[in-house]
């Protein structure tokens, strides 16, 4: 039964994620608990679940007495977030490149192939899971537990919006060159190529930086009644 119930919740969870992200559900609109039981054909207790994984990555708000609702972004704070994922990223690429195991060795280079798959297939939505995976074998392999826990618990706040940049054209693959990179560092055993590139791969600057506020911005626009 609890396994039914992490399904249901994961299965309401992306697909409210994937509404958000892709403007179906807009900022400031209101988010029925009791709707989206009967939409999803699921009881309370996954609905529940489903909005606590949306409330901590900063996708919903709940106001006490007034509802839940999709949160309005702040590109302002999305940017000072990435900044901080960006250099515990590279302290975790610097630690795993000095730290690795073979075994892990081994399991971050079957990620980096899962990516691959996707992204020859052009599947977005595959390549943003097998992403989390190959960022978590990194993680794990920094030996480091403060560490692991501090990156997990902010990569959560960053999920939607590392998925919608993966909406933005050729990023994708380009994420996967980047992969790459980091995986020839750390397989060298090099600290700080294997920092540098993860800083560079989650770090959003330059003509990157032009493409995620776009992306941004489309999202917040409201969905006109005329289409």
């Amino acid at each position: 039964m609890p396994s039914t119930k992490r399904s249901n919740a994961q299965r309401l969870r992306d697909s409210l994620e994937n509404d958000i992200i892709n403007g179906r559900r807009v900022p400031g609109e209101r988010l029925d608990p009791e709707a989206l039981g009967r939409e999803f054909n699921v009881s309370r207790t996954p609905v529940r679940e489903a909005i606590q994984q949306l409330v901590a990555s900063g996708l919903v708000t709940v106001s006490p007495k007034k509802g839940t609702f999709v949160a309005k972004v702040g590109i302002d704070q999305l940017i000072e977030m990435f900044e901080v994922m960006a250099e515990l990223e590279a302290m975790c690429g610097r630690l795993a490149a000095r730290r690795i195991s073979d075994a892990e060795l081994a399991e971050l280079r079957d990620a980096l192939e899962r990516c691959e798959a996707a992204a020859r297939a052009g599947d977005t939505d595959e390549y943003y899971y097998e992403n989390e995976a190959f960022h978590d074998c990194i993680y794990r392999a920094s030996h480091n537990t403060f560490l692991l826990g501090e990156a997990r618990q902010l990569k959560q706040r960053l999920k939607p919006y590392r998925r919608l940049q993966l909406k933005v054209r050729q990023r994708m693959h380009s994420s996967l060159s980047e992969h790459r990179d980091v995986v020839a560092a750390i397989e060298a055993g090099d600290p700080v190529a294997a920092e540098h590139a993860l800083r560079n791969h989650v770090l959003i600057q330059g003509e990157r930086f032009s493409d995620f506020v776009a992306s941004i911005r489309e999202f917040e626009r409201p969905v006109s009644a005329t289409g």
